[in-house]
């Protein structure tokens, strides 16, 4: 609980952090307190290059000079535009938003415009769907056409978004939902706003187009289809995400709440030199793709003291999808992920499914997981290719998950890890047939877990990789893992527990499966029947167990001889 109480104060006080300012060639500097900065890059494992921070010039306007009005009625997009484009003119600065509520379509940034909500200032995105139109963009990890963001930037330099106000995109006006994520109340209040149904009457969808658009969408809310006619005709149904920042440098996201998006909250794809902190990011739990941040193809970045309770995975990190993820060739790389708390969510820390470009790199450290349906989360599949390596996750916090604490999935078929009414556990069913190893087999390795806290859980851990390409060298050191079911271990190459607890409340505490080279040092359980390990698998190999767990180990059929090693 000290470590909870830490990071709820940690939290308490972003809203007290100040931007450093100085003057440097007319320009105030808008970064980081030099301290915070030493701070951010203690103890990470790589070679991390120093982020490149924001700066603006000392000029400012605010929307109300150009006739912007703040009842949450009147739309502000022209003002927003002119604001900009003032802004602009005068070589960059800072665009303030007021204390009030200003309805506006979609914000289109340019270089060296800082957006500044401030104190009580609401800025509500339109549900006018036509002031949104189609782009060409990234989603799921594949090229297709989306409606435009709300908060749109493509290849621009030294923006910013900060201040404590609310920008909210006014998802549920765009989303489709499922009745089984409703009570009956809300369901029938939701039913007689107006809407439409599907055939079956379990699927909501705010117009006809958008339910076309379902209809017509077999492959994660991806149109396979680039006839733009077609595309008109659905596209209520292409949502987008609330902020878009493409091929762009230079970012700082620090301060505001952003919630309520169409899909995805916070997306940076292809852009480098991103520091994300002092967040709030919200979306209804049942909230169809309600990502918090989906990291994409990303290098440079510091994402830290964010506070996520969101509907889908919460901090999550993607490179591209199957073809369009390996042609496109830019992983996500150099993150640091510190101080950071995540409540409703799919995952706390996530890498995939869409890892086609892979992941290096990354430090993860200081974060607290409260009713995460996964803590730590790694997923992909076959087709997908990629290489995910050198991730290192330290002084996690993990407390009431419903599901696996740490999950490894090599056979993620889109599943909710709470499955919903329309899903089945036979959907992400293991195939133990080997394939042959090519570009599409995703490779998960050198991965380094230290300092858990597991309580009142689902499964301590689901360490799963595939017959042909096994998950190598993970490593977990110094761990408590309080759970229903013990450690699951399939298809893993170079496994280390050391210095692991277990406590289940019932089945083993550790049960390994055609996995080799594992090493078990200092590891120990509390089980009231049963043996604590289990070791399966005709194909389990070089398995070396402590001494004391000779006699406390099940062996099943067909294990080699030589296959366990007690020392």
């Amino acid at each position: 609980m000290k470590k909870i109480g830490f990071q709820l104060m940690t939290l308490g006080m972003a809203a007290l952090l100040f931007v450093a300012c100085g003057e440097k060639e007319g320009k105030t500097i808008v970064g980081l307190p030099s301290d915070e900065t030493t701070d951010m890059y203690e103890g990470v494992e790589f070679d991390m290059p120093r982020v490149k921070e924001t700066s603006f010039p000392d000029y400012q306007v605010s929307i109300a000079d150009f006739g912007a009005v703040g009842d949450g009625i009147l739309s502000n997009t022209t003002a927003f535009a002119d604001a900009i484009e003032e802004v602009s003119k005068n070589g960059g600065g800072r665009v303030v938003v007021p204390r009030g509520m200003w309805l506006t379509g979609p914000i289109q940034f340019k270089s060296n415009i800082n957006l500044h909500l401030e104190d009580g200032a609401l800025l509500l995105f339109s549900k006018n769907f036509d002031e949104y139109p189609l782009v060409e963009t990234s989603f799921e990890g594949l090229n297709t056409v989306r409606c435009m963001s709300p908060i749109y930037a493509v290849g621009v330099e030294n923006i910013a978004i900060t201040g404590n106000g609310t920008i909210d995109g006014n998802g549920d006006a765009w989303r489709y939902v499922k009745k089984g994520k409703m009570t009956s109340s809300q369901w029938k209040s939701l039913v007689k706003s107006g809407g439409v149904l599907n055939e079956t009457e379990d699927i909501w969808f705010p117009s006809e187009s958008s339910l076309s658009g379902f209809i017509a969408t077999d492959n994660f809310n991806v149109p396979q289809t680039n006839d733009r006619q077609v595309l008109e005709g659905m596209k209520d149904f292409l949502r987008p995400v609330m902020v878009s920042i493409v091929k762009s440098k230079r970012i700082l996201l620090d301060g505001p709440t952003f919630q309520n998006s169409p899909a995805w909250n916070i997306h940076p794809l292809m852009s480098e030199d991103v520091i994300i902190r002092n967040l709030n990011v919200r979306n209804p739990w049942y909230s169809q793709n309600g990502d918090g941040l989906d990291l994409e193809s990303c290098k440079n970045v510091l994402i830290y003291n964010n506070t996520f309770d969101v509907g889908d995975d919460a901090i999550c990190f993607k490179s591209g999808k199957n073809k369009d993820g390996r042609d496109r060739g830019m992983p996500t790389e150099n993150v640091i992920v510190k101080n950071n708390i995540v409540y409703h969510g799919h995952g706390g820390f996530v890498v995939g499914s869409e890892m086609s470009g892979g992941v290096r790199n990354v430090h993860v450290s200081n974060c607290t997981f409260i009713g995460t349906d996964i803590g730590l989360r790694f997923k992909s599949t076959r087709g997908r290719g990629g290489v995910v390596e050198n991730i290192h996750i330290s002084n996690i916090d993990m407390i009431n998950i419903p599901t696996d604490a740490i999950n490894f999935n090599l056979f993620y078929g889109g599943n909710s890890p709470v499955l919903e009414d329309d899903q089945s556990a036979e959907d992400e069913a293991r195939d133990e047939t080997l394939v042959p190893v090519t570009e599409e087999t995703p490779s998960f390795k050198n991965i380094h877990m230290k300092n858990i806290r597991v309580v009142a859980s689902g499964v301590a851990a689901n360490f799963q990789g595939l017959p042909e390409m096994n998950l190598q060298n993970v490593t977990l050191e110094n761990a408590f893992l309080e759970a229903e079911k013990g450690i699951v271990a399939v298809d893993t190459d170079g496994l280390i527990l050391k210095d692991v607890k277990v406590v289940p409340t019932k089945g083993s505490a550790l049960t390994l499966y055609n996995s080799k080279n594992v090493e078990v040092k200092a590891f120990s359980y509390e089980m009231k029947e049963g043996k604590p390990i289990r070791v399966l698998g005709a194909l389990t190999q070089k398995v070396k167990l402590q001494k004391d767990l000779e006699a406390k180990t099940e062996l099943g059929k067909g294990i080699p001889d030589e296959a366990i090693i007690f020392e």
